[in-house]
């Protein structure tokens, strides 16, 4: 049974940092790439990151670029969500998702196989 269990979240001031886990089982991590979309109240699912499956590419949201980010360890079957710096707009659900290999277009959610149920993160003073 292919699962992927997000982790980490929680209430943080702006300012400060959290970082989500994405634990994965049923399939060979090492085979596919891990991307991090979030999805605020009343807006569009939104492309995070991802993270391919030779760990050497990663790619980021022009908006999250310098503040996360992205790593894996296959050896655990976990992937990594290192946010810094949130800023309140940050606040969201979190989730993750794999797909085959690469993360070409990696922001389109329908490229995506597999996904998490989602953890919330909530950026306020």
């Amino acid at each position: 049974q292919v699962q992927l269990v997000e982790s980490g979240g929680g209430l943080v001031q702006p300012g400060g940092s959290l970082r989500l886990a994405c634990k994965t089982s049923g399939f060979t991590l090492d085979y596919y790439a891990i991307g991090w979309f979030r999805q605020a109240p009343g807006k569009e699912r939104e492309g995070v990151s991802c993270i391919n499956s030779s760990n050497k590419s990663t790619y980021y949201s022009d908006s999250m670029k310098g503040r996360f980010t992205t790593s894996r360890d296959n050896a655990k079957s976990t992937a990594y969500l290192q946010m810094d710096s949130l800023k309140p707009e940050d606040t969201a659900v979190y989730f993750c998702a794999a797909r085959g290999y690469y993360c070409s277009d990696y922001a389109s959610f329908n490229e995506y196989d597999y996904w998490g149920q989602g953890t919330q993160v909530t950026v306020s003073s």
